[in-house]
């Protein structure tokens, strides 16, 4: 018995110095090893119902300044942000002072319209929430632009 007291306050003693860590609460990593995506919206798409979006990249809606300065994130004139409904690709746009000047053409399902965001320094693929497509409507401005949520995509 008393060698079992001896033996847990060795490994208690062990985990103290060496900084034993539970991994639930680590912050998750943001780098990944995802190559830049050639995404390009079709170019059969009907230009007559199309929306646009003024878009700024917010990561610090799901992630904390520890885990983006771990990761050495920053935006960059590589980064891409394109609309999807399901597959199709509706619309890319790369940064301009900051923002992301998005076009975005008509689901051909009138499918929701998902934002993905590739950013070049993370090497890694954001998703954010779905919204609904509304025909002739702007979605943010220079002003207010439109800051979704994004997350890691799965």
């Amino acid at each position: 018995m008393k060698h079992t007291h001896i033996l847990a306050l060795c490994v208690l003693s062990l985990c103290t110095f060496f900084g034993c860590k539970d991994k639930k609460n680590e912050p998750e990593s943001l780098v990944g090893s995802v190559a830049k995506p050639a995404w390009t919206a079709l170019a059969d798409y009907d230009m007559t119902s199309s929306m646009t979006a003024v878009v700024k990249v917010s990561l610090s809606a799901n992630y904390t300044a520890e885990q983006l300065s771990a990761a050495s994130y920053q935006l960059s004139t590589s980064d891409i942000v394109a609309a999807f409904a399901g597959n199709e690709c509706l619309g890319v746009a790369t940064p301009q002072d900051g923002l992301f000047f998005l076009y975005i053409c008509a689901p051909t399902k009138g499918e929701q319209v998902t934002l993905k965001y590739y950013s070049a320094a993370l090497k890694n693929i954001f998703t954010a929430e779905p919204f609904a497509f509304a025909n002739d409507t702007q979605l943010g401005s220079v002003a207010a632009p439109y800051k979704p949520a994004f997350v890691l995509q799965d």
